[in-house]
């Protein structure tokens, strides 16, 4: 029996492979020898067992939606050996030439006039390929560049363009939390980020303030996006004309971490009131929306509602009271909701 291990490699490279039962179990952090293509490599082990068996069925599940959902994914390859100590040391000698590798690529770029950045070099641990990774605007053409660099690494030669939320994510660094980049160390997917996320919170849209060591927006703003959202749910919005005991009003601005909302009218001016006693005073004066009321609003039970009636402005013939609102202004719902009839009618 033979059971799976995810290896890592330099930056965010991995691949998963199979180790026998039979020989010593395999810890994480372990340096093992594994067949790469067309010779081997070298890398640490970061996952086994049953961790490293679900990972691989989501990748390969994640692989056959592309356009090789037909052909078979190709099983795992084997884990030589466990690296020994002059394996090691082979290395970090190969990790420590790579520096001089790019700048020797580097010279020929500029040599052939590419327009391109070179990041990284990566050396297979064997030498048997040398990987380099570069970004660019535009697709390059660098098939001469190939054969110059062949000849004078005398090795097989990779070139492999990326983006550069992938050159961050390789490369690493410190980010403006204090922290390494998320990319580089636990964030296995790159999901897209927008501009929504930052209005959804209510951030500074400066470009400087909201961006990462990538230029690209940072991945954090997706992280309590959803937490946002729902919270928003509960609070009336922002522009809004509602109907207090005070008269229309319109909601300038909502607190969701103090749950407060901040309202505005032309006869009385601002003030700012707690979300249970505006959610109490619109329930008085027939204005909930079905669904919620203030006990749920003031024990977090459930979603609340977000007063987003259709008009902004008061019905013709509606007093500050609220009467002869009716269900006007009323969208679903129950309609047996309806404000108690007065004592003197």
């Amino acid at each position: 029996m033979s059971q799976t291990v995810e290896v890592r490699f330099k930056g965010t490279r991995k691949g998963f492979y199979t180790w026998s039962e039979d020989n010593l179990p395999l810890r994480v952090h372990d340096p093992v020898v594994v067949e790469a293509d067309r010779g081997r490599d070298l890398g640490r082990v970061s996952a086994v067992g049953d961790t490293a068996a679900k990972k691989c069925a989501s990748s390969c599940a994640g692989c056959a939606s592309g356009a090789d959902a037909a052909q078979p994914a190709e099983p795992p390859k084997p884990i030589v050996r466990a690296a020994t100590p002059q394996d090691l040391r082979m290395h970090d000698e190969i990790r420590g030439s790579e520096e001089e590798c790019r700048q020797k690529v580097i010279q020929r770029v500029r040599a052939h006039e590419l327009l391109m950045k070179v990041s990284d070099c990566e050396w297979q641990w064997d030498r048997s390929k040398l990987t380099i990774y570069f970004t660019a605007e535009k697709r390059v053409d660098f098939r001469s560049l190939v054969r110059d660099l062949a000849s004078l690494f005398r090795t097989r030669i990779e070139l492999r363009q990326i983006g550069v939320r992938d050159e961050a994510a390789r490369l690493s660094g410190v980010g403006r939390c204090g922290r390494e980049y998320c990319c580089s160390t636990w964030l296995t997917e790159l999901s897209p980020i927008n501009l929504a996320l930052a209005k959804d919170q209510h951030l500074s849209l400066n470009p400087a303030q909201i961006s990462g060591g990538c230029g690209r927006l940072l991945c954090c703003l997706k992280y309590e996006h959803e937490f946002y959202v729902t919270a928003r749910k509960r609070f009336p919005k922002e522009g809004k004309a509602v109907r207090t005991t005070v008269g229309v009003e319109r909601v300038v601005a909502v607190d969701i971490f103090r749950e407060r909302v901040f309202l505005r009218s032309d006869e009385h001016g601002s003030r700012i009131i707690p979300l249970v006693a505006l959610q109490a005073e619109l329930e008085i004066l027939g204005e909930l929306i079905p669904g919620a009321d203030a006990r749920s609003m003031a024990a977090s039970a459930g979603p609340a509602t977000a007063i987003d009636r259709p008009g902004d402005e008061p019905a013709g013939g509606a007093g500050p009271d609220g009467t002869n609102r009716r269900q006007s202004h009323r969208r679903g719902g129950d309609p047996q909701r309806r404000r108690p009839p007065s004592s003197d009618s």
